[in-house]
């Protein structure tokens, strides 16, 4: 809900602006995530010794794994780092100045497209860019999410949707590049141009922000709050001072100035009363302690964790290797669309239910059982056509099968990741949100981190 006095949002264009910066935001996980079949592809081809006219053996550097691994950790560090960074650090430098490395890292990637080099040095190169980049990205994502929740709801919930349908961003870029029948390199260079293009109108409209009079009335209005501590203090400060000189100027022998009128001005006695009677109510107001919201919200912290610990255990690390059974053109496509176009549809469709159902409710037990179930698509994906493999045998062979498996499983996974995060809050008194907010989105990045971790064995397991 809008304050009275604010300016109205013309065409609803700061809404726009926090779709197009939600989706900026992942635009770094998603390209890389979403060309795990580009990057695949260089680091697999056979390299010959000229010597003696032989084709070596090709190296697994399992880059799916490590992509996953090391987009992961950033966030987790920079989420510990956040608290930090936000005093010292002015919003604009966090934002803009990220934004910039994020268009700089991802042009690096686009030109890296079209110069040859060993395959070793190309994965450690790729690697410190996706460590990088995603590191500026987590500093992006932070400051934003503090920035939007300045306004009204309804602009984080267009934040998030920008943020949930990155990835369809990302994976249609990639359709469409390999759908451009150009060779390899130049569908390569046009998808990772996409990005560069996406990360500048993301940074314009960040710039854009500012001098919008809707945006500028709450980021004012938020500054005004953030010194009325140092207001009042200063007031009653200048009211005793003014008490002093109005007694050595203004009474004559002992006598007032004006006479037959009372003194408008509080005695020091009530002053100090209502000073006293203002700590109280600050004490009243007092946030509780990290630990006291932890323990308020400690179910919730536990699901989070779990449902992204099962969703980055096998996504993309093993889903990505699913082969299609039928070949042909179809083979082209088929993890783009049925793992990285189903996965992020059914995700953001997830989400997208929470706003008309929210079942079950945030006090019922069958919510953590509902969360802890999305353990068995751990083994139903495992157990799909997944090439190369070494031990399990393959129970799915179906196309369609996998795709309907990937659909359940995107669409569990965004609905009940927004049914978390928005019951967490609501388990806390309105002056604790904030606090359970940003613990909630330190074990989103824990759950994150240790799917990605588990990643590893999961892979080699199969």
């Amino acid at each position: 809900m809008t304050d009275e006095g604010a300016p109205k949002d013309r065409g609803c264009l700061v809404g726009v602006i926090f779709f197009i910066l939600g989706l900026g935001t992942l635009l770094p996980w998603n390209f890389f995530m979403t060309a795990s079949q580009y990057f695949n592809h260089r680091l697999t081809l056979n390299t010959t010794d000229w010597s003696n006219d032989t084709v070596t053996a090709t190296k697994e550097y399992y880059f799916d794994n490590w992509m996953t691994l090391l987009s992961q950790l950033p966030l987790l560090l920079f989420t510990l780092l956040n608290s930090f960074l936000y005093p010292r650090i002015s919003e604009m430098m966090r934002i803009a100045g990220s934004l910039v490395c994020i268009l700089i890292l991802f042009i690096f990637t686009a030109v890296l497209v079209k110069v040859d080099m060993e395959q070793d040095r190309f994965f450690s190169v790729t690697m410190a860019t996706i460590w990088f980049i995603n590191s500026f990205g987590a500093i992006v994502q932070g400051s934003l999410f503090g920035l939007v929740g300045l306004l009204p709801q309804k602009y984080s919930t267009m934040f998030m949707s920008g943020q949930g349908l990155a990835g369809t961003f990302a994976a249609v870029a990639m359709i469409l590049a390999l759908a451009s029948n150009a060779d390899d390199e130049t569908a390569a260079l046009g998808y990772f141009i996409t990005p560069c293009v996406g990360t500048l109108i993301t940074l314009m409209s960040y710039l854009l922000l500012s001098k919008l009079p809707f945006a500028q009335h709450y980021l004012i209005k938020n500054k005004c709050k953030n010194y009325e501590p140092e207001t009042t203090n200063q007031l009653l400060l200048t009211e005793e001072n003014g008490k002093a000189n109005g007694k050595a100027n203004g009474h004559a022998n002992g006598s007032p100035l004006n006479n037959g009128s009372m003194d408008a001005t509080p005695s020091s006695s009530e002053s100090q009363q209502a000073f006293l009677s203002l700590e109280a109510d600050k004490q009243d107001e007092e946030k509780l302690s990290v630990i006291e919201v932890f323990k308020k919200i400690w179910v919730m912290a536990f699901c989070i964790v779990f449902i992204f610990t099962v969703t980055l255990s096998v996504f993309p690390a093993v889903t990505v290797d699913v082969k299609s059974v039928y070949g042909g053109e179809w083979d082209k496509y088929f993890i783009s669309v049925c793992c990285f176009l189903f996965f992020n549809l059914m995700d953001w469709l997830g989400r997208t239910i929470t706003t008309l159902k929210r079942w079950p409710p945030k006090e019922s037990r069958l919510f953590p059982a509902l969360v802890v179930s999305r353990v068995i698509f751990i083994p139903l994906l495992m157990l799909c056509n997944v090439q190369k493999r070494s031990n399990l045998p393959v129970f799915f062979h179906n196309d369609a099968i996998f795709s309907v498996i990937m659909l359940l499983f995107s669409l569990s996974s965004g609905y009940c990741v927004c049914l978390t995060m928005s019951y967490a809050p609501q388990l806390v008194e309105a002056k604790d949100a904030e606090t359970a907010g940003i613990l909630m989105t330190f074990f989103l990045a824990l759950g994150l981190s240790i799917g990605a971790a588990l990643s590893f064995p999961l892979r080699l397991l199969v």
